[in-house]
């Protein structure tokens, strides 16, 4: 009869134990849903299977479109903003971001006399940029 009260023994501090790591791992998922939004922003020609192809710092005049790709982590459920930027002008497009990991890409026509550096930035819903890159289009000297 002793042999079985010690398995209930042993088992006590454990069963006291599991709702302390219960709600250590509650407490650690809900950080994981309000965490920190990153992205993985490149710059290319194209999107191929829903990676980037032709990713690069610089393009040539006549590259015709560009697309910037992202892979957002913890940032499901919102609306990020990607804003293209040459000189004075603004060209934002919203992207609805449906999971994390969660890939989207944006595209802007590149005009050939719109040379020079483009910014491209990612923007959280409160408008704070995420992320930025800037890349050259055509000869800028």
């Amino acid at each position: 009869m002793r042999v079985r009260t010690i398995p209930l023994l042993v088992g006590l501090p454990l069963l006291a134990a599991f709702p302390l790591a219960q709600g250590a791992l509650a407490q650690g998922g809900a950080e994981d849903e309000q965490g920190t939004v990153t992205v993985e922003l490149v710059i290319a020609t194209g999107v191929e299977d829903r990676e980037p192809v032709g990713s690069g710092e610089s393009f040539p005049a006549d590259v015709g479109r560009l697309f910037a790709w992202l892979r957002v982590t913890d940032g499901a459920g919102q609306t990020l903003r990607v804003v293209w930027i040459h000189g004075e002008n603004r060209f934002p497009v919203s992207l609805e971001i449906g999971g994390s990991p969660w890939r989207s890409w944006s595209s802007k026509q590149i005009p050939p006399e719109w040379t020079g550096p483009w910014t491209v930035e990612v923007q959280a819903p409160d408008g704070s940029v995420i992320q930025s890159t800037t890349v050259t289009v055509g000869d800028d000297t």
